[in-house]
């Protein structure tokens, strides 16, 4: 059955499609809270009063998983049919040495598809895994808070290990490659001849989603949320909506004003051929939506895939584009604390992560550290002369 659109009656002075995207959230996380039992009242106002939105979200959605988890995999399952039945003197005889296998089980897993006739597999990385044991935490840690169980067994739960600042690479385009994907976007080199077809007819746009993604850094919602009235030229400034409801406002440069006015003026539809929620919304589908967050993930996967010279799976994320206008902006000698303010980060430490991010020097030591003969300085002749002179001395 479809669910029922709601029209969200909005009274402060962000646009409606912000509003309506916070509430998607927490209708998301009502539905998932009618699956659980009625005893985790207080851990969802827990939760609702000490996370953001999206983290509540995700939390929610990893405790829905271990509980059925628990309902398929353990000998819960002779005892429940829904996992709205489970009672909190279960949990009081769970014991870390029963979540750490289940932590175990999320390394790969299976699930059947949509239409049932298939199975997926599905595998998770260290990160992964970490955010479902961090939930699980949390989770366990409110149980024994609240008195639902005895013990606060967490402390024996399996570590995970993650890898320290520095001890990975971060996943950034260099500058050569920002220019080898900016050139696809407007020659149309290297896509494959369907995708010269949408291509001819989505260029501007896709090149407006590519420039503000590598001169902002901007995440992938604050992207997708942007309207045509975020933007006043007038002042040279756009309006972003970042997490925890701040407001932030971004200066335009010359390269963002003419891609913005190509697009608006040579690709984008008519608002007389829209409907009236689409009508705002700066960057529209072929059938004249806003684009949806995985749409904007292919457009992007594509085109630095044909920079890079890689398949069109191994292509970054937009957030490998956020990484990018870090990394860019740190090399160019700005400075770490106005990097920081740019993207948002709550911490300078993220920020220094990027400032670590040493490939391009590291490229050009070894470019410049060749062993060969004609090596500045050497004099083969002379060399072997040493050598000959000192061989004699060592047999003497």
């Amino acid at each position: 059955m479809a669910r029922e659109r709601i029209k969200v009656h909005n009274k402060s002075d962000k646009p409606d499609n912000v509003v309506e995207r916070e509430n998607q959230i927490i209708e998301e996380c009502e539905r998932i809270e009618q699956e659980l039992p009625s005893w985790l009242r207080g851990y969802f106002m827990y939760l609702k009063n000490n996370d953001l939105p999206m983290t509540r979200l995700s939390y929610l959605r990893d405790i829905r998983f271990y509980f059925r988890y628990l309902l398929a995999e353990t000998a819960l399952q002779e005892k429940y049919e829904s996992i709205k039945d489970f009672k909190p003197e279960d949990f009081d005889e769970i014991t870390s040495q029963d979540v750490n296998p289940f932590i175990d089980y999320c390394r790969r897993y299976k699930m059947p598809s949509k239409n049932g006739d298939s199975k997926i597999v599905f595998e998770n990385q260290n990160a992964s895994l970490s955010h479902k044991k961090s939930a699980v935490s949390v989770f366990f840690k409110y149980l024994y808070r609240d008195g639902f169980v005895q013990k606060n067994i967490t402390d024996g739960f399996d570590p995970i290990r993650m890898p320290k600042p520095g001890e990975r690479e971060i996943k950034a385009l260099q500058d050569d490659e920002v220019m080898r994907m900016l050139d696809a976007v407007s020659s149309g080199e290297g896509l494959t001849d369907k995708e010269k077809e949408f291509w001819e007819k989505t260029k501007y746009r896709d090149k407006l989603i590519l420039l503000i993604l590598v001169t902002y850094g901007l995440r992938l919602s604050e992207l997708q949320q942007l309207n045509i009235s975020s933007f006043n030229f007038s002042r040279g400034e756009f309006k972003i909506y970042r997490k925890r409801g701040k407001e932030s406002l971004m200066p335009v440069n010359n390269t963002i004003t003419q891609a913005f006015s190509d697009y608006v003026n040579l690709e984008r539809a008519s608002d007389d051929s829209l409907s009236e929620e689409n009508k705002d919304a700066l960057l529209l589908s072929l059938q004249g939506s806003r684009l949806t967050d995985r749409q904007i993930r292919q457009i992007v996967k594509k085109y630095t895939s044909i920079s890079m010279g890689t398949s069109r799976s191994k292509g970054y994320s937009p957030h490998k584009l956020r990484a990018t206008a870090a990394t860019s902006l740190i090399g160019r000698g700005n400075s770490i604390y106005d990097v920081q303010e740019l993207l948002d980060h709550d911490n300078v430490t993220t920020t220094q992560l990027y400032a670590a991010h040493k490939l391009n020097t590291k490229r050009k030591l070894i470019k410049e550290f060749e062993w060969g003969e004609d090596l500045e300085g050497y004099d083969k002749n002379a060399a072997m002369n040493a050598a000959d002179s000192q061989e004699t001395e060592d047999n003497q």
